[in-house]
């Protein structure tokens, strides 16, 4: 059987593995395995979501609201934006996909950073687009520049902060770049992790209204799957000037969010205490990261989202690292295919940590 072409040269996305998989695997219980691969929240998701959540499980028979109106005001609400702004996705990646396909075909070039979200280049090889890398690791908009003024590409990502190293823009830099590219030039700014750098540093905050109103070519995307604890809810959004959204509804599948994760991000999205305390613990603990970086004599970056990304030396190989704390139950991310040799970890609460340095100490 004959398959589209643009599928020969797309390898599979691979996440984090799942705890399931590493019992069956090893044969580990449960109760001894820690995740801290897929940069989850660890302390979950607000006690109030859990409760409004169970609330409406008997609705589980009716199609969810496809207009999506309570999420709609909520999101409009905290942005301070108008809903012809804004388009609700099943996670960012969904809405990345939307992007692909709305502003993307076989002639087109996509500008990306050299490391940076795996699913940019997985999506635009959907359509057949040509992509293109900055060279250095972290985000340096003068490469980025040179790069646009050489190559005129369709759409340029910018990740901040950057998954999987943890680097953040510089917001006033970012604004004068966006001012220099051309309004048919796609610029998206994936802010999955804006919760964490916001509150790290308020010179890397990027605010999706300032973003709306001054520029007619460029999409602000945000996530509950990380600050907010709801990965397994799967919703994202775009918010961007109305002629961009309205071309990507065309794209957008009817009941794309379910009843359960449309009420779960409305009623985390109001909980903000909730959802401060854990960045404020996430930082507390990810100072542990960094004296442990420093005992062992390996780089960190310096990260401003919930995970570190730990560089090894040329005597050790992330690889084996990976594998070998994998088969005790840590599990983490091996960046080898980033051409890195470096994992990242999520940092999760302080006895999941604490196992971490105790299994990595012996290792390294």
């Amino acid at each position: 059987m004959k398959f589209n072409k643009t599928l020969e040269n797309i390898n599979t996305y691979e996440a984090g593995k799942p705890i399931e998989l590493v019992v069956r695997e090893f044969g580990i219980e449960p109760k001894n395995i820690v995740k801290l691969a897929s940069n989850e929240n660890p302390y979950g998701c607000s006690p109030k979501v859990q409760k409004a959540v169970c609330d409406i499980v008997s609705n589980m028979a009716l199609y969810p609201d496809d207009s999506m109106m309570k999420l709609q005001n909520a999101l409009c609400s905290k942005y301070e934006i108008k809903e012809e702004n804004l388009i609700i996705g099943s996670g960012s990646d969904q809405v990345i996909e939307f992007i692909m396909h709305a502003k993307a075909n076989t002639n087109a070039k996509i500008l990306i950073n050299s490391v940076t979200f795996a699913m940019y280049e997985i999506y635009a090889k959907h359509v057949g687009a040509q992509i293109i890398r900055t060279a250095s690791q972290e985000h340096n908009l003068n490469e980025f520049y040179e790069l646009y003024t050489q190559e005129r590409p369709d759409i340029i990502f910018l990740c901040t902060p950057n998954n999987p190293t943890g680097d953040a823009i510089d917001t006033q830099s970012m604004m004068e770049f966006l001012r220099k590219i051309d309004k048919d030039t796609l610029v998206v700014v994936d802010c999955a992790y804006m919760e964490y750098g916001a509150y790290k540093d308020k010179s890397k905050k990027v605010t999706p209204k300032e973003l709306v109103e001054e520029f007619e070519n460029v999409i602000y995307l945000g996530t509950f799957s990380k600050a907010y604890g709801l990965g397994g809810m799967r919703v994202g959004y775009g918010i961007s000037q109305s002629n961009i959204i309205k071309e990507l509804y065309k794209l957008r599948p009817p009941f794309n969010i379910t009843t359960l994760s449309l009420e779960a991000a409305s009623v985390a999205l109001k909980d903000e205490e909730f959802v401060n305390n854990c960045i404020a613990l996430n930082f507390d603990e990810m100072k542990r990261y960094v004296e442990f970086a420093n005992e062992q004599k390996i780089d960190i970056i310096e990260s401003y989202t919930n995970f570190v990304t730990l560089c090894l030396n040329n005597t050790q190989n992330s690889s084996f690292i990976s594998n070998a704390l994998l088969q005790k139950g840590m599990i983490v991310r091996d960046l080898s295919s980033y051409k890195m040799n470096a994992i990242r970890v999520t940092v999760g609460t302080k006895e999941q940590n604490s196992r971490f340095f105790e299994l990595a100490s012996e290792l390294l």
